[in-house]
């Protein structure tokens, strides 16, 4: 199948319309990561999406448009996201580095099973790292993406939606949001040590070198080449076209069974405790990975399974509010009034997205590679 066109160029429309998706990406990010399982009460969105908003929802748009302007696809997406997720970890917060982080919330109680995988001389546990940076790439950059880009249309969807200037506003609003968590009431008094930065600094750096590789980009198509657009029945091979070829045709699951087998992921991370338990978590993901990568090459791979893969997190840590604390004690009555609005929120967020894919004609075909 020909390969997509490569964006070069952000849209050319008018900058009021330019700039609705970046909004919209700026305010769901740091609701994604924060708010969408059960972090905090309803009383407290506003405040996240305030404070946290630059820091959250600057770095979802500098992934996204760093992506698109490289014509690049999901996986460079999702080590950028992972990049972020060390560097705020690692580097901004240094929550991975320090044991005491969540002593004044209501998750002091994870500190012991965090301290089962400590790794020795750089004091960071491996579990924690790996849920710190997981829910980053997930529910921080991902999800918020997959959703803005489902309500566009194809046209738009793979497509810069910023240029020079609008990047470098984001990348100074995302310097600023980060310099006020790194303070020292964000760091909570902590700093780590030379060594642990300079670890952290040194994967962030591999990351992002790994994701920019030309492997991830689309190449750009030659003369005779047409955009590749989703295959549906009409693409099946034409009856007289031989039982074998027929045979060969191999065409991707029903979007619900990608969305299943990402929160069958979500149920399976915490199967066992420690070293144990984070062997578990992590062969879950690279299979799943894997399995998501080879289906998004079959044929009648569409928008909607990227939707269904990409959301599927955020129905998990919604479905889970209900079960876990939020950040500060708040009254039973406000905790669940936090999380219905989630739930709320959520349900309408990706059932409108998914609307609005479904009013659409067929999108172009997004492969994961």
């Amino acid at each position: 199948m020909p390969a997509e066109p490569r964006p070069a160029t952000a849209d050319r429309l008018p900058l009021r319309r330019r700039l609705v998706p970046v909004v919209a990406l700026l305010l769901l990010a740091p609701w994604a990561a924060e708010c969408s399982w059960g972090g905090f009460t309803l009383a407290d969105f506003l405040p996240v999406l305030i404070f946290l908003g630059p820091m959250y929802g600057g770095a979802a748009i500098l992934i996204r448009e760093t992506a698109r302007h490289l014509g690049a696809g999901w996986p460079a997406i999702v080590l950028l996201a992972a990049a972020f997720g060390v560097l705020q970890a690692g580097l901004v917060d240094q929550s991975l580095f320090n044991p005491g982080y969540l002593d004044d919330t209501e998750y002091a109680d994870t500190r012991a099973a965090a301290e089962a995988t400590l790794v020795p001389g750089l004091g960071f546990s491996v579990r924690q790292a790996f849920d710190y940076v997981g829910n980053h790439i997930t529910l921080t950059i991902c999800a918020p993406i997959v959703i803005i880009e489902s309500f566009l249309g194809r046209g738009r969807r793979l497509r810069p939606w910023l240029g020079r200037p609008g990047l470098v506003v984001v990348g100074v609003i995302y310097l600023l949001g980060s310099l006020l968590i790194f303070s020292d009431s964000g760091r909570k008094g902590f700093l780590a040590s030379p060594l642990q930065l300079t670890f952290a600094a040194a994967v962030v750096l591999t990351l992002i070198a790994t994701a920019l590789l030309p492997r991830w980009r689309r190449p750009r198509p030659r003369p005779t080449d047409t955009p590749a657009v989703e295959t549906g029945p009409a693409d099946a091979p034409p009856a007289n076209s031989g039982t074998a070829t027929a045979r060969r045709v191999r065409r991707a699951p029903h979007p619900l069974w990608v969305g299943l087998v990402v929160v069958l992921v979500h149920l399976g991370t915490d199967l066992a405790p420690g070293w144990p338990g984070v062997a578990i978590a992590l062969a879950i993901a690279a299979s799943t990975g894997g399995l998501i990568a080879y289906w998004s090459s079959r044929a009648g791979w569409r928008q909607r399974h990227v939707l269904a893969a990409g959301s599927a997190s955020l129905v998990s840590a919604a479905a889970f509010a209900y079960l876990v604390p939020p950040y500060s004690p708040a009254s039973p009555a406000a905790a669940l009034a936090g999380d219905v609005a989630v739930t709320v929120v959520t349900v309408v967020l990706i059932g409108a997205a998914w609307w609005r894919l479904r009013r659409t004609s067929p999108a172009v075909h997004v492969r994961a590679s």
